[in-house]
């Protein structure tokens, strides 16, 4: 085969056209990606206002005002509603990457409302060991639990006064959200509505001036986590009731807030993640200083199945979340849209001078709060519909729902142990 020759450099032009421009222009085959927006953006925390001038002020017994579809649509666009998420979110953003130790340690721990807050919440468990369960042998509601909260209503005049507020208008008003925080005495009850009505209360005393937006790390962790406490010592006392057939929308039968304040510690934390709910040890070592995981412990130890995705499947659901951003940012969507935008919990919500109600509601309901007056409201459950009046702080049906946590007492009375049952398909 013969080699080939090599072009004479005279034959090679100069000037070699440029075929570069001839061949045809590669292009992706997938359109250019677009600038992705969150599908579910974080929830804003709106500006807290300051607190009012209250030179002549007249205080008013707060009342409710929310008896109908319309006052609940005037009151989801009131400065009311807006004061109230403000106040929340502010509290939760307070207390980002923080623990509850480093709060013990702050100066705010020493603060002289801090301290009369925790006096009156170490008097209020005096007062629940005043008042003993009487033995009805049933895992329902404990009828002693109504003298409970006749003591507590009595000493509401003296515990405000130990907290600086002395004018007799204003303690009947700041007074009414304190006593509507520890259940309902008639259904003997217990759920997001009054742990709310405790937040409400706080925000009272913080309107009349006894709380700095110093205090609010310490009001979060220090004097909310001691209202927790309260309130499981008086649930296991009386067996009380979840308020609603689901509890709070299926995370826990009867506390929201724990889980919103405490996913906020949790943001950018090095180690712990959503799914660490599942480990045990993670969640016994650091359940002393976040919120999350001591709700998490507490959960676990009220139920008689063994398993969260059992008894609590919405926090199994939950920890699956890529980052504890992402679970803050579901719980201040699910307190906008499940609490305040529902109105079976907001017919409950009291209207005073404080926090007052909007021009357009409904007049003052004084003296009915208890009564079922909303009416009628139309409801889907597993896609049928139909209407029922609302009675308590949840969508139930009227339908009573043991507590929990009688159920596992009353079961060790009767020597069925202590031990947690594994469903028979675990």
């Amino acid at each position: 085969m013969p080699s080939a020759v090599p072009t004479p450099d005279s034959q090679i032009p100069t000037n070699p056209p440029d075929l570069s421009k001839k061949l045809p222009k590669l292009t992706p085959r997938r359109r250019p990606q677009t600038e992705e927006r969150p599908s579910n953006p974080p929830v804003p925390t709106p500006a807290l206002t300051a607190p009012p001038k209250l030179d002549g002020h007249t205080y008013t017994h707060p009342t409710r005002r929310i008896l109908s579809e319309r006052d609940h649509e005037l009151f989801q666009a009131s400065e009311t509603h807006n004061l109230i998420v403000s106040f929340v979110f502010t509290l939760s953003d307070s207390v980002r990457n923080t623990t509850i130790s480093d709060v013990k340690k702050s100066p705010a721990a020493e603060d002289p409302a801090i301290v009369a807050l925790l006096v009156v919440l170490n008097e209020a468990e005096e007062k629940l060991k005043q008042c003993p369960p009487v033995d009805t042998g049933s895992r329902f509601g404990n009828p002693a639990f109504r003298d409970f909260l006749k003591q507590v209503d009595e000493a509401l005049p003296i515990w405000h006064k130990t907290l600086g507020v002395t004018d007799a208008a204003a303690i009947d008003e700041v007074s009414a959200y304190l006593a509507q925080s520890f259940g309902n005495g008639t259904r003997i009850d217990y759920g997001s509505g009054h742990e709310l009505n405790f937040i409400l209360w706080l925000l009272c005393l913080r309107q009349v001036g006894r709380l700095s937006a110093s205090t609010f790390p310490a009001l979060t962790l220090l004097v909310f986590p001691r209202y927790l406490k309260l309130m499981r010592d008086v649930q296991s006392t009386y067996y009380l009731e979840p308020a609603g057939s689901h509890g709070v929308w299926g995370l826990d039968d009867y506390q929201f807030l724990p889980f919103l304040f405490g996913a906020s510690q949790l943001v950018d934390h090095k180690h712990i993640r959503p799914m660490s709910i599942h480990n045990e040890v993670i969640v016994e070592e650091c359940s002393k200083d976040y919120l999350y995981l001591n709700q998490i412990q507490w959960v676990n130890a009220t139920k008689t199945v063994q398993g969260l995705r059992w008894h609590s499947p919405m926090l199994d659901d939950i920890s699956s979340a890529k980052s504890w951003s992402k679970v803050e940012g579901g719980m201040r969507r699910m307190f906008l849209a499940e609490v305040l935008a529902k109105l079976p919990v907001a017919q409950h919500f009291l209207f005073g001078s404080l926090l007052p109600a909007t021009e357009g509601m409904s007049q003052d309901a004084e003296g009915r709060i208890g009564e079922e007056d909303v009416g009628e409201v139309e409801l889907t459950v597993d896609g049928m519909k139909h209407k029922h009046s609302p009675n308590s702080w949840g969508d139930c049906c009227g339908i009573k729902v043991p507590s929990a946590v009688g159920a596992r007492q009353e079961a060790a009375k009767h020597g069925e142990g202590t031990g947690l049952r594994r469903v028979p398909f675990d």
